[in-house]
């Protein structure tokens, strides 16, 4: 007889498939504000959900990656890049048995507290803050989670799991520094939450060398100087002899994150097993994180980021977006600063309880690229209306 599957049917279904490491949606520490579970869905898929449908991740298509939106229509915004961590994400979640759910909610939710204009108005944002805290995107994100997003009536944020928000104050990446604060402080992230960060950095290295060479700002002559690059592109050659050098280098895209991801997988099994890792919570004591590349992988992966901030991140063009940036955020911050009454009266209301240059933080940390720039014309140009 036909039945849908209930959320206990598919609990069930997690623990008949899912490795012993794995994060069980029943066995979840809860969340911050007590809800009935709904019926068809796990815990973690209705974090995912929620994430997917809330203001802040719509936002992500219009805040940079690299390039500023109205570079291009082609180029990788936020909202892009994290589709492609739950990708990546979700591919290195089936081969190693563990919480597709949970990755993808990670994943989804990793940029949500980023400013506009990436990581060089993060920058702007962290020296304004100097004095009440600083400014960091992780915790912007669990900020944006917890207390921004108002989206339900009996609670701010988005009441996510204890598991989702875990990852998120732990996530952890080359340009990122987590602070755990309530979350296991002294801990590692979860097996789940480990993915999602190695995941990241496989999205954006790879994206990032894709966007670089569609702009012209990556040479074909310089990438000769990245290895694992040489091997994909010559992998791509042999498959498709002849084709154009634009489809080539769509082949070397896709085998270099085939590359990684079955390397990582093949590396992080071995971990599990050296470090001993049977139940979830052996992941969070461990003496290091199992999700990893071998050593040849990581030794030629390093390179390859090491060459895209050489070539890509400290070109001049993208320089000049963060000289922009400065100035747009920065200016506005300060006006701000000076007449709260600027800033609309949803933002207004808050400052009775908050000290106003966190409001005002928070209020930048949530424009998009275009908002921001259309906001500062607003301010500063006299010819534009109000």
């Amino acid at each position: 007889m036909l039945a849908l599957n209930t959320r206990e049917r598919l609990e069930e279904r997690e623990e008949l498939l899912l490795a012993p490491f794995a994060s069980l949606s029943r066995e979840s520490r809860g969340r911050q504000h007590p809800e009935a579970e709904p019926p068809y869905r796990t815990a973690f898929q209705r974090d995912r959900d929620r994430i997917i449908h809330s203001t802040s991740f719509r936002r992500l298509e219009y805040k940079t990656q690299v390039f500023v939106y109205h570079e291009g229509d082609h180029y990788r915004n936020r909202l892009t890049h994290s589709l492609e961590t739950a990708q990546v994400g979700r591919s290195l979640a089936r081969m190693l048995g563990l919480n597709e759910d949970l990755i993808e909610a990670v994943a989804l939710a990793h940029d949500l507290g980023h400013a506009p204009f990436g990581h060089a108005g993060e920058r702007v944002l962290d020296g304004m803050m100097r004095e009440w805290g600083g400014f960091e995107h992780n915790r912007q994100s669990l900020r944006v989670v917890e207390v921004i997003e108002h989206r339900y009536p009996g609670f701010r944020g988005l009441n996510l799991t204890w598991e989702a928000r875990e990852g998120l104050a732990k996530h952890h990446t080359d340009f990122d520094a987590p602070d755990p604060g309530g979350y296991a402080p002294g801990t590692l992230p979860s097996l789940e939450a480990q993915v999602a960060n190695l995941a990241d950095e496989i999205a954006y290295t790879a994206h990032d060398l894709d966007d670089g060479i569609t702009s012209e700002l990556i040479s074909f002559r310089s990438l000769q100087e990245a290895p694992l690059w040489d091997e994909c592109y010559r992998e791509a050659e042999e498959a498709a002899p002849g084709m154009p050098a634009r489809l080539l280098c769509a082949g070397a895209i896709r085998s270099l994150i085939g590359r990684l991801i079955v390397d990582c997988a093949g590396a992080t099994l071995a971990a599990l097993e050296e470090l001993g890792i049977r139940r979830p919570d052996d992941a969070r004591t461990a003496a290091r994180t199992a999700v990893r590349f071998g050593p040849a992988m990581a030794e030629q992966f390093q390179a390859l980021k090491d060459f895209l901030s050489q070539t890509l991140y400290h070109h001049y063009r993208v320089r000049r977006m963060e000289v922009k940036a400065e100035r747009v955020l920065g200016e506005l911050f300060s006006a701000y600063v000076d007449d709260p009454d600027l800033l609309p009266p949803g933002f207004r209301a808050h400052i009775n309880g908050t000290a106003p240059e966190r409001i005002i933080c928070d209020y930048l940390a949530g424009m998009t690229d275009r908002y921001s720039i259309r906001e500062y014309q607003k301010l500063f140009d006299i010819a534009e209306k109000f």
